[in-house]
């Protein structure tokens, strides 16, 4: 990777799989809480010769929900019900950590329409809530077994409508055991106040 990482804290830490050739399209940045060498690992048996996948880690920090307990985690989850209170200043920080690699990229060379953000779980849900807030039109959205943080603030959250025509692909597992089918389905009707629904 080109330019100085250490001014992007998330980069020090992160797994990249190169392109096999010059990158051109720009990282699908893989937002886990899960070990990120697996997905580098999975990532580099389907590579693209164009593109970049950056792995970025979940800094460790006490999770409520897990009685304080210290782990990766993007921001803080006080429960798993659609009313749940929600780490509203660590989810914005997790976003700008993300939009940090994103204005990295650009300044390698990477337009912003050939940058996608995707995750799964709570990085599913960073990945939604980044590219909604972000100021750069970007290319799309990968969003497994996720939600959307903050939702009751969209879709004013959004950013003027910069990502309203994002494409999005959205699934999620119906027997997933920590995040509901139920959460992925009102995400989908909460987006699709946000984003052109065909999209």
């Amino acid at each position: 990777m080109c330019g100085n990482n250490m001014s992007v804290p998330l980069l020090a830490d992160a797994v990249t799989v190169s392109g096999a050739e010059r990158e051109t399209a720009a990282p699908w940045t893989l937002l886990l809480s899960l070990p990120r060498h697996s997905w580098a690992d999975a990532l580099s048996s389907i590579r693209l010769p164009y593109v970049k996948y950056i792995c970025p880690h979940a800094p460790r920090i006490p999770v409520t929900l897990n009685m304080k307990m210290v782990m990766p985690s993007w921001f803080d989850l006080m429960g798993l019900t659609p009313d749940a209170p929600e780490d509203e200043a660590g989810i914005k920080k997790a976003a700008e950590n993300i939009k940090a690699i994103i204005e990295h990229e650009m300044k390698n060379g990477i337009p912003p329409n050939r940058i996608i953000l995707g995750g799964f779980s709570q990085g599913g849900a960073l990945s939604l809530y980044t590219a909604l807030t972000c100021q750069h039109q970007l290319a799309g959205i990968v969003a497994l077994s996720c939600w959307l943080p903050l939702h009751k603030a969209f879709p004013q959250a959004a950013n003027n409508g910069v990502n309203k025509d994002i494409a999005i692909l959205q699934c999620h597992g119906e027997m997933d055991p920590m995040i509901p089918v139920r959460f992925g389905a009102l995400t989908a009707e909460k987006l699709k106040s946000v984003v052109t629904p065909t999209k």
